[in-house]
């Protein structure tokens, strides 16, 4: 039986030329085995008329606010109530900036809003520069903080005559990327995984510490995707501005050493270990207890220490049947490196990454990192870090299926 059976999917079609792509999605969802309610805004009406979503569903279209098909339901109360998954394609910059500062002023914008417990997909579809706008990537970054899953814009040759990033994805790779979200829901269920996150910081004097640019966004979007697939979850987290992942138990860590503390005490009855978490690799030997004055001038000289290898004390902990998982964050030699720490610590899995990149690696939204484990090097583009969070969890979880005979 397909994933999508009896799965009832409410799709917001808004005005751009790719609303016609939206025929297509319908069509496949709809011989998935879906139900599918497809909401109109007055726009996309005057690039697909509803009466082809209605044959295509085989249900009304809704595109006025105050016309109720049943009488007596409030229409984009019930919609958001009946919906497994809110699915906006395309999805212009308008209505991702209405979604992001909860603006409901026609009925797929209000149904947006009553849905905000409910798991939205968004295809987005724009001019190049409307797309990297500061003001649209606020609100990308808005959207994803709360939840929402993101299937492209992809690159290429646009209705408006530019090329670049902007084209809504394909209708088989959004309807790829919807049924992949029901499939993988529950895969995890009762399996318990630990994730850690964040930098550390090695005091230097009351006021002042050493630490990295690691912002824990990627650790986060890993405990986030794992949460999404039934895992229980415990996110061992360095500090950070981030909002907490809803269902998880946090274990929040200061230095290097506490967090050593934390992970050994948690491996052990953990099933997945996913170390994305950037320790200071040294600690100043002595921590004045006042705040270090300027000298006139003279140099200061601090004396440092190395702190614990923690994912190599995590890995000879490990026992059979457990899965554990490194990053190797490098900005050079990094292949070479990555495989020697995917061995001398343990590891089943290690994802390298170039924080030599401006694009890429610490303290931004994006990430392009290399799975690598003893027999297998599969690299991914550049992409979200939840979206690349997506692909790694995947991962983890067939090579936890495999190692335990599932």
């Amino acid at each position: 039986m397909s994933s999508l059976e009896g799965k009832n999917i409410v799709l917001g079609v808004t005005g751009g030329i790719a609303a016609y792509k939206a025929c297509d999605l319908t069509s496949r969802l709809r011989k998935s085995g879906a139900q599918v309610f497809v909401i109109m805004t007055q726009n996309a009406c005057k690039f697909v008329c509803p009466q082809t979503f209605e044959t295509l569903s085989a249900n009304p279209v809704a595109v006025d606010t105050f016309v109720r098909e049943e009488s007596w339901r409030v229409g984009h109360v019930s919609l958001a109530q009946r919906a497994d998954l809110v699915v906006v394609a395309p999805a212009t910059a308008n209505i991702m900036a209405k979604m992001a500062h909860g603006i409901a002023d026609d009925m797929l914008s209000t149904t947006l809003l009553a849905a905000s417990a409910k798991p939205i997909m968004i295809a987005p579809a724009m001019n190049t520069a409307m797309w990297e706008h500061p003001a649209t990537q606020e609100n990308v970054r808005v959207l994803e903080s709360r939840g929402c899953l993101f299937v492209g814009p992809e690159g290429g040759f646009l209705a408006c005559g530019d090329e670049g990033k902007g084209r809504m994805s394909e209708p088989e790779d959004i309807f790829d990327r919807i049924r992949r979200y029901f499939e993988a829901r529950g895969d995890m269920a009762g399996l318990k995984v630990a994730v850690t996150a964040g930098p550390t910081r090695e005091a230097v004097d009351p006021v002042r510490f050493i630490s990295n640019r690691s912002s824990g966004k990627m650790g986060y979007a890993i405990a986030e995707a794992a949460l999404e697939r039934g895992a229980e979850v415990t996110l061992i987290t360095g500090p950070t501005a981030l909002k907490l992942p809803v269902g998880a138990r946090v274990i929040r860590v200061e230095t290097t050493g506490d967090l050593l503390d934390a992970v050994t005490n948690t491996c052990g009855d953990c099933d997945i270990l996913i170390q994305s978490a950037a320790p200071a690799d040294y600690t100043p030997v002595e921590k004045a207890d006042q705040k270090i004055k300027k000298a006139d001038g003279e140099a200061l000289e601090i004396v440092l220490r190395e702190t614990p290898d923690v994912a190599r004390a995590a890995g000879m902990m490990k026992m059979p049947g457990q899965v554990f998982v490194g990053f190797a964050a490098e900005t050079q030699n990094g292949m070479e490196n990555a495989r020697k720490k995917l061995k001398k610590k343990n590891l089943d899995l290690i994802a390298l990454n170039d924080v030599s990149r401006k694009d890429a690696g610490f303290d931004v939204d994006d990430n392009c990192i290399t799975m690598i484990t003893q027999d297998n090097v599969i690299e991914l583009p550049l992409m979200s870090k939840k979206a690349a969070a997506e692909k790694l969890v995947a991962r983890v979880v067939d090579i936890w299926r495999k190692k335990n005979g599932q």
